[in-house]
């Protein structure tokens, strides 16, 4: 890295960070606007053939399906040129960190069949059997590695594997590399695949699923449509307590209009055991998809953002976490362009 570079990751930026690109790839689905449909396209993605070609060799199924959201985000972020290379360079030598733009994934079983396969190798032919090109799939960071390379992205990389919360932590760490002023942009992915070793562990099946949202700080020079603000972000050891604390942040003139939840047998209830209201209109996306683990926040904060474009909705709240087997839970507040939002409001 440069002394220039380096000198980039203390220049502040504004808090305001906004979603300006999203991408899906799950199977009979077109994009993040079908998760929102009533029914799904007759042309939807088939991993059968859109997995394949050059760029996807010699890498795990995670990696494959991540790489493939990912593409959709960045040309929807308007970041791709007609080649599908990435073009979001610095726009002035004196700002270096216009440049630099981060990998953050959520994977909670990205590469367990990766290891499951190379400790079955081991016992069976020692490690004398293991291919060395196989070898690097069995890091967690194998995807934000593999998106990075493939874009040229040098900004900080990373891969949270943190259970339930997952998805939005990740949103998070990314929404913090930015007003830290780490780089201008991420790309946040959110994967899971579709293998047996999964569903042999948790008891039921996991589909393939990934989902990609761009993140931008939003002073960038860059002009680029905006679907949505992070408006906040509350992580605590209870569901009830945790979602009120981010609802009471949504403006009083752009109430929640719409709450996005997940694998929930119940709503949440709080600690005197009444149940929060939920009240209004509501989307699990697990009820249509199944169990999306660690993909499952991304994808909320994505079908959140294009609700907001597509169907007016001014202030939308995902949540996920809080049951028995978890051990936090998290919810995140989006609100649209147009809403008037407190300068540094709090992300506990």
């Amino acid at each position: 890295m440069t002394g220039a570079e380096a000198a980039a990751f203390v220049r502040p930026v504004p808090d305001s960070v906004v979603v300006t690109g999203v991408g899906l790839a799950v199977p009979g689905l077109r994009s993040v606007r079908d998760l929102l449909a009533d029914a799904p396209p007759m042309d939807g993605f088939d991993p059968a053939t859109a997995l394949k070609g050059r760029e996807m060799r010699h890498k795990d199924r995670a990696s494959r399906l991540a790489l493939y959201a990912a593409e959709q985000a960045l040309g929807d972020a308007g970041l791709l040129d007609e080649k599908g290379h990435f073009r979001g360079t610095a726009d002035g030598a004196d700002d270096r960190v216009a440049g630099l733009t981060a990998v953050v994934v959520s994977s909670n079983l990205g590469t367990l069949r990766t290891v499951c396969d190379f400790t079955d190798t081991i016992a069976r032919d020692t490690v004398t059997g293991l291919s060395p090109l196989g070898l690097p799939q069995t890091s967690s960071n194998v995807v934000a590695g593999w998106i990075a390379i493939r874009y040229g992205l040098r900004g900080p990389n990373l891969t949270v594997c943190n259970g339930a919360t997952s998805g939005l932590d990740a949103v998070q760490w990314a929404r913090g590399l930015i007003t830290a002023g780490r780089c201008r942009r991420a790309v946040v992915i959110g994967v899971e695949p579709a293998a047996e070793h999964a569903d042999k562990l948790l008891g039921r099946p996991v589909p393939d699923v990934a989902c990609a949202v761009v993140l931008e700080a939003a002073a960038s020079v860059r002009q680029a449509d905006v679907y949505a603000y992070l408006s906040a972000y509350t992580r605590g050891a209870e569901l009830a307590p945790t979602v009120a604390a981010a609802e009471s942040l949504a403006p009083a003139s752009a109430p929640v209009g719409l709450r996005l939840t997940g694998d929930l047998t119940r709503p949440p209830a709080t600690s005197a055991g009444q149940s929060t209201d939920l009240a209004g209109q509501s989307l699990d996306l697990t009820a249509r998809l199944g169990h999306c683990s660690g993909a499952l926040g991304v994808l909320q904060a994505a079908a959140g953002a294009v609700h907001i474009r597509t169907h007016g909705t001014r202030t939308v709240l995902a949540f996920t976490g809080g049951a028995d087997a978890d051990d936090a839970a998290a919810a995140l507040l989006l609100t649209g362009p147009d809403v008037e939002r407190k300068e540094n409001s709090p992300w506990n």
